[in-house]
């Protein structure tokens, strides 16, 4: 049998009142841009996960969210990123980038 425990969260602590290590606030980006691009070949959730390991690569990226159903890969950054740079990471993983969505 095992008992739950109510773990006393302080002022300052990093946990929010619902157990979770953030609250959300910090999943909001400000000042940053975002993009979504469209990318050929992409049928199940590896080819995901290879242009999202690319594309993160790019320097300034911040997060990446590929879509197999859709095509569609949303990438926010600290600044725009250049086409070349995301179509050299896509290629790189074995896709085509077809181009700004």
């Amino acid at each position: 049998m095992t008992a739950e425990t109510e773990i006393p969260r302080t002022a300052g602590s990093c946990c929010s009142s619902t157990g979770s290590c953030h609250d959300g606030a910090a999943d909001v980006q400000v000042g940053g841009v975002t993009t979504v691009y469209e990318v050929k070949g992409m049928t199940c959730g590896h080819c995901e996960g290879a242009v999202s390991e690319e594309i993160s690569g790019i320097e300034g990226v911040t997060s990446v969210k590929a879509e197999a159903s859709t095509g569609r890969v949303t990438v926010a950054s600290k600044a725009p990123l250049t086409e070349d740079a995301v179509r050299a990471a896509v290629d790189e993983a074995g896709y085509e980038l077809v181009g700004p969505a």
